[in-house]
């Protein structure tokens, strides 16, 4: 079959006692590869079977002789930038990104290029590929305007072990967010239900007919708004989220659901500091004002490592535009 300039790495073993299942699933899991890389090495008649061309759903026996042509990953079709980018940690199967916020995480209608995917094919030099393309494998995202923890796999039983993970609630997500208000109690989970707004589709919403959504809240302090004998009860505060789901605007969806929107947020929250009277309604403006941008940062990140199995944490503080913002509100303005 002609591959045209494209290396290729062959593959010969004979099958042992694990071998079991379809072929494909067996080529995905010996290879290192995604279940539907394999497929399509099948399909394209790079994979023999004691010597013949079989098909992806053929059964696999001990003794067989399996030979396997893997080419080299294409190059990718977004363009390598060279966009400044905080890599916390990376070893050959993954990276964790520390991103800045106004970053998005992968081209899309609308931003073509300049997004953290253009970043890391320049700043990571040895991409296996995943799916055959030579780019980095985006697991999970983060929103334009929130700042923080990402991780992205370099190789395809990477990313198909995070996926995993993050499906079955393996991987743990923390943020830290200013929101309105304050909780009024220590500890508050929102078990609510989100999909499509049922009017504006550039928003999300809780609706009966949503997928499941689980946010776990966590009060850290509380920001008085003034100071000394001035000093009335809190317009905002800060909390942790922590994500038992991954549904898009999560976070915002639900800390907008039970009153308390995220400080900054224009989507779920515009206006919200006029909600305040008499001295909070002042200090809540300034507030308002100070705030770049949502007060949404993924500061801490959690998984087993998909190879090593090793336990993973990362943390990252507030990047300077949050962390002026908290310093001036627990000064109470």
């Amino acid at each position: 079959m002609r591959r045209g300039p494209l290396a290729v790495t062959l593959h010969r073993w004979t099958a042992g006692a694990e071998a079991a299942g379809r072929l494909d699933r067996y080529v995905a899991a010996q290879l290192g590869l995604s279940r539907s890389r394999a497929a399509a090495l099948v399909v394209a008649g790079d994979v023999l079977v004691d010597g013949s061309v079989p098909k992806k759903s053929d059964p696999v026996v001990p003794g067989q002789s399996v030979e396997a042509r893997v080419p080299a990953p294409a190059s990718a079709r977004a363009e390598a930038q060279d966009i400044p980018v905080d890599i916390v940690f990376q070893d050959a199967e993954l990276a964790v990104v520390n991103k800045q916020p106004g970053l998005v995480v992968h081209p899309a209608p609308g931003h073509p290029d300049g997004t953290l995917v253009n970043a890391l094919l320049h700043h990571v030099r040895d991409l296996s590929g995943i799916g055959g393309t030579l780019r980095p494998g985006i697991v999970h995202r983060l929103d334009r305007d929130t700042s923080g923890l990402i991780v992205v796999a370099k190789t395809d039983r990477a990313h198909r072990a995070l996926s995993e993970a993050l499906k079955a609630r393996r991987v743990r997500r923390v943020y830290l967010a200013a929101i309105w208000g304050t909780l009024g109690e220590p500890r508050l989970e929102v078990d609510r239900p989100i999909g499509r707004h049922p009017r504006d589709r550039v928003r999300m919403a809780v609706v009966p007919e949503g997928r499941s959504a689980l946010t776990r809240f966590r009060h850290l302090e509380s920001w008085p708004a003034g100071s000394g004998a001035a000093t009335v009860g809190p317009a905002a505060s800060l909390c942790e989220a922590e994500l038992g789901t991954g549904r898009t605007h999560q976070i915002r969806v639900h800390a907008a659901a039970v009153g308390h929107p995220v400080v900054g947020d224009t989507l779920y929250g515009a206006g919200r500091e006029r909600g305040f009277a008499g001295l909070q309604r002042g200090w809540a403006a300034a507030l308002a004002r100070r705030t770049p941008r949502q007060f949404l940062h993924a500061h801490r990140l959690g998984f087993d490592h998909p190879v090593t199995g090793a336990a993973m944490t990362f943390e990252a503080r507030l990047p300077p535009d949050l962390a002026e913002v908290r310093e001036w509100a627990t000064a109470g303005g």
